[in-house]
């Protein structure tokens, strides 16, 4: 059985996707430890804004930088590492407003959509943006040559459609054809395009404007504008991340918990990757409850009043001690079974990819060394 490690080598991006809560962020963070343990200056990229990976890493903060994990860090977690770490979070709008200064055929073109009104609110607010940003920042770093593994902890979401075709969407608001055919005279009027509100043959305009007010469709038909030419470049863009996605370069890991309900989201995220020719490079489950009889130590009621009698702990109450612990045994083992059927029912379901179980830790990950302790398990339990 191969370590995560071993099944991930090679690949030059990593993206762990699944829904929320189940512990990309620090799975992600996991992984570029791992990997810059292993040699590799990598980065791990987040748009989570609780900040989760910074807690994870042990830092106060990230930001749209990328900043390089302190040696000294390493160090107090008993940590050498042969390669370098470095951290950041994608900061939506200056990711935007990168991309259209790069796409712009002026500087006076990339100004005109910066200043847009329409543009300040759309590039925060329309729905796939976060997603689209980011995949485009990964791939602004990848072909940067920065960083031999660039790790992304994708948005939280429930429908893999949304991660996966962010982009044609964010494509179609750019060159909808509806827009350009109501806004086309606003358009090639430029501004004194609002006088067509006046004009007979101005209808649908002045109906809309009624709606949405004047201000709006001088934004709207601005924005079109503003964008004109822009297309082709965009699409082309994201044609090559697309593309890049899909290579032997890109490995996708599936994060999930073993809740029955996360494990039909996984099952649902695996099929929506396979539409889309993107194969699941592992699965990583993770907050499995352990049995406690099969890790040593008393077991049985008899066993347990010995052991308090050892210690010296005195077996009172009403029930007795000895008998509320036997009972939190029973209910522990009883959950850390329904885990295991979960987890093997994903196994069978997913005959053929890597699996791996992360255990209920018993405090939340917070440093390198908590992180470190995650890739222990991640290093011994893979397989078909």
């Amino acid at each position: 059985m191969k370590p995560l490690i071993e099944v991930l080598r090679g690949r030059k991006i990593i993206c762990c996707v699944g829904s929320g809560g189940v512990g990309k962020t620090t799975t992600a963070a996991a992984i570029a430890l791992r990997e810059a343990m292993d040699g590799k200056k990598v980065l791990v990229l987040t748009i989570d804004p609780a900040r989760r990976l910074a807690n994870s890493l042990g830092l106060r903060e990230l930001g749209n930088e990328e900043t390089r994990i302190d040696p000294e860090m390493f160090s107090r977690a008993g940590l050498t590492p042969r390669g370098e770490m470095w951290a950041m979070m994608l900061d939506l709008k200056h990711t935007w407003d990168e991309l259209v200064r790069m796409q712009a055929r002026t500087a006076q073109q990339a100004e005109a959509i910066l200043a847009n009104k329409l543009y300040q609110t759309l590039s925060t607010a329309m729905a796939g943006s976060l997603e689209y940003m980011a995949m485009e920042k990964v791939y602004e770093v990848h072909t940067s040559r920065r960083f031999d593994v660039v790790i992304l902890d994708t948005p939280p979401t429930t429908n893999a459609l949304d991660f996966l075709h962010a982009a044609a969407r964010i494509l179609d608001v750019l060159d909808n054809n509806a827009m350009k055919i109501v806004l086309g005279p606003m358009m090639k009027a430029g501004k004194f395009g609002l006088k067509l509100l006046a004009a007979p043959s101005g209808l649908v305009l002045r109906t809309l404007s009624r709606f949405t007010g004047s201000d709006f469709l001088r934004d709207l038909a601005g924005f079109m504008m503003a964008f004109e030419g822009m297309y082709e470049g965009f699409k082309a863009r994201a044609t090559r991340v697309k593309a890049l996605l899909t290579s032997r370069d890109a490995a996708f890991v599936l994060v999930t918990s073993p809740n029955p309900l996360t494990i039909e989201e996984a099952l649902f995220f695996h099929k929506a990757l396979a539409d889309d020719a993107i194969q699941t490079a592992a699965v990583i489950v993770n907050r499995v409850q352990r049995d406690p009889r099969r890790h040593g130590g008393p077991d049985t009621l008899s066993a347990l009043q010995e052991a308090l009698q050892l210690a010296q702990i005195k077996d009172a109450g009403a029930p007795l001690l000895s008998e509320r612990l036997s009972q939190t045994l029973t209910d522990q083992a009883a959950l850390a079974d329904l885990d295991r059927r979960q987890v093997e029912r994903l196994r069978t379901t997913l005959h053929g990819v890597p699996l791996f179980s992360v255990p209920r830790l018993r405090k939340d990950v917070h440093d390198l060394a908590g992180l470190w302790q995650i890739d222990g398990y991640l290093g011994e339990n893979g397989g078909d």
